[in-house]
């Protein structure tokens, strides 16, 4: 199976989102990618992913993750890597951005659309978050 996955929001629950179905994906032998493409990219940068921001009033949440022993986003990012998850980082927001790969975790690529589409053109499964 091949599944792609386009991360174009970068808050808590769209990481948690993000990475459990990669790494659900990634357990099962399926071939995993990820296009980091606008707020997305924060859930691979190196600073911004360690304090991805809670909508409001769902703060209460935290402790759920915490009592039902959910992995940090931290621990879900160096998962999804181990596992092989391809994640890409767009191009053309990182330069609308001025971001440099340097920026984001290691082990990211970082290419444009048609990079991401010439992953996902024989993909069982896409999905947007």
């Amino acid at each position: 199976m091949k599944v792609a996955i386009i991360a174009a929001n970068g808050g808590m629950f769209d990481a948690y989102k993000v990475f459990n179905i990669a790494t659900a994906a990634a357990a099962t032998d399926a071939e995993v990618g990820i296009f980091f493409t606008f707020e997305g990219l924060n859930l691979i940068h190196k600073e911004a992913y360690k304090n991805l921001p809670m909508p409001a009033g769902t703060e209460h949440f935290q402790e759920g993750f915490k009592k039902a022993n959910v992995p940090p986003v931290e621990e879900l990012v160096s998962m999804a890597s181990e596992m092989g998850v391809k994640m890409i980082a767009c191009q053309m927001t990182m330069d609308v951005m001025s971001l440099e790969k340097e920026q984001f975790i290691e082990g990211i690529d970082v290419g444009g659309a048609v990079t991401f589409l010439t992953f996902a053109k024989d993909a069982d499964v896409t999905l947007t978050f």
